[in-house]
């Protein structure tokens, strides 16, 4: 029985783990230059991507963008893997396997140009449906009523955790700092860059995002929803797991006390983006206009 596309890709993407540790024995084993490993590294991705292939033999997706985000699933938990055994470690040493990030960064780019070059989706929903749904004010969406909220909130925290990243010497940072995410100032530096990159891009996300709640026919929501999606819920597992991680040294875990609001936190600020992302995707009437001819009708 063949499973199903989703199924199989994840399936894939799970045995990263065995792959990755063999091939951690097999170098430690080794004697030969670093050239041997990038040479292996790229045969794996080339199995992987024939591994995609034969697990969806029975019906095959027509999009080719299927079998790079497959072999960017498997390469996820490598990378995942790698960050928490090693950074802090190993992060400034330059060595020839440093060649397996430009697929990282050519196959982004060649899959954001086909996805914007592809027609927009059509959608069932009628002009009068549409009307019906925009017509509603926030206050009569409590789904979005809560979304809006959450926004608020999330672009303080972002702010609030960018200023402590900064070095801020308000009180308050300081006692956030101590009690509840000492990791932040972790000198391997990725909580610092990490927070940065909150700050400077998902706090102009969420302004977006509210802003796309209150006016309706904002149509490029979902496609941004779905992005920042996806990034947050990597950066957070990553965040949280080496917060946590029994490398990570003792001085900047998260203490014991303060493990419940960091848990708290930290898994919201991961998992409310999702609900928006499948609130934009399941009902995305708000955010339609309405086609030329039907506004006529």
């Amino acid at each position: 029985m063949s499973a199903s596309a989703a199924t199989g890709v994840f399936v894939l993407s799970l045995s990263a783990i065995p792959v990755t540790y063999l091939v951690n024995a097999l170098a430690a084993a080794a004697t030969g230059s670093s050239w041997a490993i990038v040479a292996v590294g790229l045969l794996v991705l080339l199995l992987v991507a024939l591994a995609a292939r034969f697990l969806v033999k029975r019906k095959p997706p027509k999009d080719p963008l299927f079998y790079v985000y497959a072999v960017f699933a498997f390469t996820s938990v490598v990378n995942l893997i790698i960050g928490l055994e090693q950074d802090g470690k190993y992060g400034t040493r330059i060595c020839p396997a440093l060649l397996l990030n430009i697929p990282y960064v050519c196959l982004p780019i060649w899959a954001g140009f086909r996805i914007y070059n592809q027609p927009p989706e059509t959608f069932s929903s009628t002009a009068k449906a549409i009307q019906e749904v925009q017509q509603k004010r926030l206050l009569r969406r409590p789904l979005d009523l809560f979304l809006a909220a959450y926004f608020i909130f999330a672009t303080g925290f972002c702010l609030f955790r960018g200023m402590i990243a900064l070095d801020c010497p308000a009180e308050l940072c300081r006692l956030y700092h101590q009690f509840h995410e000492p990791y932040l100032k972790d000198p391997a530096a990725y909580p610092k860059l990490q927070m940065l990159v909150y700050m400077f891009y998902s706090v102009p996300y969420y302004l977006m995002a509210l802003y796309g709640l209150l006016v309706p026919g904002c149509s490029w929501m979902p496609d941004l929803t779905l992005i920042h999606a996806g990034g947050l819920a990597q950066a957070q597992f990553s965040h949280i797991s080496a917060s946590l991680h029994a490398r990570t040294p003792y001085s900047y875990r998260v203490p014991g006390e303060g493990r419940g609001w960091f848990l708290i936190l930290n898994v919201a600020f991961g998992i409310l983006p999702q609900l928006l992302a499948y609130r934009c995707v399941q009902n995305p009437e708000f955010f339609l206009k309405p086609k030329p001819e039907e506004k006529a009708e």
